[in-house]
């Protein structure tokens, strides 16, 4: 009954339910590895640092691996695996993913850089958002202005919390 009642916490409620995602994701230039640079994080994401999403696509199934160290740049090394799925296979931009069998929930590529430097998912309540880049060492006003592309594009950017790197620590 726990795990349950925190999966609901994960899922969230809220009133809105935003359905608008890319036009178009190309999965093979997808792949790979993305930095996470700011997010409104699940309750198991707080203390990030270092924080890298790996996706892996094979037709439409996807693997996921988030990595991080917890609390600090030398904090212990944890990742996270989950699968997922291509929803919406005229856009590819729509998946379901699993972090727990047999829960699927909706994830939203709802900002993306036409050469796939740096990209934004969230979730239909908005109460979750990742913004995330190819590359680690960028500026805060960068990731400020991928924000504001968030924004633009009608997603709710409030409570974020920008994610720390530093890869010079062991």
């Amino acid at each position: 009954m726990k795990r349950v009642l925190i999966l609901f916490y994960l899922i969230g409620c809220s009133n809105m339910n935003y359905k608008d995602t890319v036009d178009f994701v190309d999965l093979e230039k997808y792949q790979g590895d993305w930095y996470v640079m700011a997010a409104r994080p699940t309750y198991f994401e707080k203390e990030v640092h270092n924080g890298i999403e790996t996706y892996h696509i094979d037709g439409k199934k996807i693997k996921i691996k988030f990595s991080y160290r917890k609390g600090d740049f030398n904090g212990p090394k944890k990742e996270v695996q989950q699968s997922g799925e291509v929803y919406n296979e005229k856009t590819n931009a729509h998946w379901k993913v699993s972090p727990l069998w047999p829960l699927k929930f909706d994830f939203l590529v709802i900002a993306l850089a036409d050469d796939y430097s740096w990209t934004a998912v969230g979730v239909p309540s908005g109460k979750y958002l990742w913004v995330m880049s190819r590359d680690y060492e960028i500026s805060r006003e960068q990731v400020d202005h991928m924000l504001e592309k968030v924004k633009a594009a009608g997603y709710p950017i409030h409570n974020i919390e920008y994610v720390p790197h530093d890869y010079t620590s062991k």
